[in-house]
């Protein structure tokens, strides 16, 4: 099991326990953890409506594909730190980590 933390838009933060080996993307456990990402696209880094900002914990992560970073540098708020959850992959790597949420929220 992998732990991070999650700031919802609010400013409150929550832990939240994962399973690392099921190959599920940090989207899918934060949908399934009822968080408000709207993930219209179905993970395909389509429409970066599940965007977040990694406050901690961005170096094991891994960087951004071009995908991605095409989706991201087109939303009006970018940072450094800004990953979408979809492609990133619940794995040791994310323990420890602390997340932002910043996609649009229903």
């Amino acid at each position: 099991m992998v732990t991070f933390t999650v700031e919802d838009h609010d400013g409150n933060r929550q832990s939240i326990e994962a399973p690392d080996d099921m190959g599920l993307s940090l989207m899918e456990v934060l949908k399934a953890s009822e968080y408000p990402v709207l993930a219209t696209c179905g993970g395909m880094a389509l429409c970066a409506t599940c965007h977040i900002e990694v406050l901690e914990g961005k170096n094991g992560l891994g960087d951004a594909t071009d995908i991605e970073l095409d989706q991201l540098e087109s939303l009006p708020e970018y940072f450094p730190t800004s990953r979408l959850a979809c492609q990133i992959r619940i794995s040791d790597e994310l323990d420890g980590a602390i997340i932002k949420l910043r996609g649009e929220d229903n």
